[in-house]
């Protein structure tokens, strides 16, 4: 059924009075597009990526993509508000696909020397066996790229990122664990909200 002429007038009348009332259109959330990409053999690191995601989707406004290390593009990075890189430790660092990863940004993509990362919101998480077996010197050696990078580094879940202990007394991954990882995605699509409507202005 077709809508009168004068009832869309109305319509269109209605919703630019909406617009006009101050402060209503700054509720209206940013669109950001947050990366997380990820490395996992064993499946633990997958398991604490689809958490992070689960907490950035809570965010209004945030258009989640999760996906393999090798699977990402140049123009997905690029386009990216916010990328979120998680490893599981090999010999107390980064694993050589995470590492690859982050070395196609230049060889491959051609970040610099544009710095075409510049001002994009970063974040790291980790898994792994030992409780002191690197988990820290991995995230920051993920945080360190980015910096590198000029990107906008941002911790959740933990003082450097979110993290999981997935041997010995903590086999597998536990819900407390889950939610730091959740608590990363989160704060990090938070912050690209923050940033991107800073810019914006």
């Amino acid at each position: 059924m077709a809508v009168p002429v004068r009832w869309f007038v109305m319509l269109c009348a209605w919703g630019l009075a909406l617009m006009a009332v101050p402060g209503l259109a700054a509720d209206v959330p940013d669109s950001v597009a947050v990366l997380i990409t990820y490395h996992s053999l064993s499946g633990s690191t997958e398991k604490m990526a689809r958490a992070v995601a689960e907490g950035a989707k809570a965010v209004p406004g945030a258009r989640v993509a999760l996906k393999r290390v090798g699977e990402v593009t140049g123009p997905e990075l690029f386009s990216s508000d916010a990328v979120i890189v998680g490893s599981p430790v090999y010999w107390s660092n980064m694993s050589g696909e995470v590492k690859t990863f982050f070395d196609n940004w230049q060889f491959k993509f051609g970040a610099f020397p544009e710095f075409k990362m510049r001002n994009k919101v970063g974040a790291a998480f980790a898994t792994g066996g030992q409780v002191s077996g690197g988990k820290e010197v991995t995230m920051l050696t993920i945080l360190a790229a980015m910096l590198g990078n000029q990107m906008i580094v941002v911790s959740g879940g933990g003082a450097f990122g979110a993290s999981a202990t997935t041997e010995g007394d903590s086999p597998g991954i536990d819900d407390k664990e889950l939610a730091e990882a959740r608590d990363l995605g989160r704060r990090v699509a938070e912050v690209a909200v923050i940033i991107k409507r800073g810019a914006r202005k």
